[in-house]
């Protein structure tokens, strides 16, 4: 396709960022660009020193002077706000790893994120970025909301059920989500710390969590058909989600697996585990691919969902790629397989 485009990441010291680097490092088409947002000491995660690629202010003359086609916002919400317009003015599309974009209005962002929202004005514009079930919107987007990496896991384990008609909402969806701890990202706080998390194992979040209304917009429940509870697991990366429902029309586990053969035929980042099976961390560790297992017991109408995902990948900078190959017309798969 020609010379490679460049695109630019703000946020690239942080996990995510240094996962996005480390990415579109061996993408055919593209060249990073690191745009300087604060002062900092040191490279980050994962980068070389001196590191080889480009160096740019990160400022919007930066998108003329460098030619960027797209910048990523792997900041936290209310850089993404400050940052997002004035890309988008000089030509940029973007795609924001926060949650500032991701409820669709001020009022939400504000329950949800206890903070005022000051982009409002682009809310209806921002597409939520979740490629297996928004693929249409995104490609024609200039501002991509990148999903929360818990929503990634859960949605891709409820919405097909919900779609199907499968599960009896009356009875309530319990997920039950566990992640690593960089899904903190990597400023130090009290709970994420070496001593507080190693050899122990945490909740957070209860009853509240900010990703519950992701889950709610794209899998169609309702808040109160939905319980959700996120835990902290003393390993570095991934997660895992088990989803819990009842059922009174399934009649077999053959038959709640071949919902999700049916849903997921033609996606490339979903893979499906054969019954007895189910996914683990390690097996998604480093990749965009989400893996699931399913399970039920017809006698009692019990069903279950595992869903696996590497926090920092298909949770964050890898569907932030597949966004922005979404966006820039590659290939879906591009630099991600």
């Amino acid at each position: 396709m020609g010379q490679p485009v460049s695109v630019g990441i703000v946020g690239f010291r942080g996990y995510s960022g240094a996962d996005l680097v480390r990415i579109l490092s061996r993408h055919p088409h593209v060249q990073p660009v690191l745009l300087e947002h604060r002062e900092d000491t040191g490279d980050g995660p994962k980068l070389k020193k001196p590191s080889p690629l480009r160096r740019a202010p990160c400022h919007p003359d930066s998108v003329v002077s460098e030619g960027l086609k797209a910048v990523f916002l792997a900041t936290q919400p209310e850089v993404s706000m400050d940052l997002s317009a004035s890309m988008l003015r000089a030509g940029a599309k973007v795609v924001d790893l926060s949650g500032a974009f991701r409820l669709g209005t001020a009022e939400r962002y504000k329950k949800w994120y206890k903070a005022e929202h000051t982009q409002a004005e682009l809310l209806a514009d921002a597409v939520y970025g979740l490629p297996e079930f928004c693929r249409e919107r995104i490609s024609g987007a200039h501002l991509v909301s990148n999903p929360g990496c818990y929503p990634t896991a859960a949605n891709l384990a409820i919405r097909p059920l919900i779609e199907a008609g499968v599960a009896d909402r009356a009875a309530g969806i319990i997920c039950d989500a566990k992640s690593g701890t960089s899904g903190a990202g990597r400023k130090p706080n009290a709970r994420t710390g070496f001593c507080e998390v190693t050899e122990n194992f945490s909740a957070y979040g209860v009853l509240n969590h900010r990703h519950v209304p992701e889950v709610l917009q794209i899998s169609g429940l309702e808040e109160r058909e939905f319980s959700f509870t996120a835990q902290l697991l003393p390993v570095d990366r991934g997660i895992l989600e088990t989803v819990y429902f009842r059922s009174s029309t399934l009649k077999s586990p053959e038959e709640l697996l071949a919902i999700y053969e049916a849903a997921y035929a033609t996606e490339p980042f979903i893979r499906l585990h054969e019954l007895g099976s189910f996914p683990d961390l390690r097996g998604v560790a480093r990749t965009n691919f989400c893996d699931i297992g399913v399970a039920f017991d017809a006698a009692t109408g019990r069903g279950v969902v595992i869903s696996a995902i590497d926090n920092l990948v298909k949770g964050a900078a890898g569907q932030a790629i597949q966004n922005m190959n979404l966006i820039l017309g590659f290939a879906e798969t591009d630099g991600l397989l």
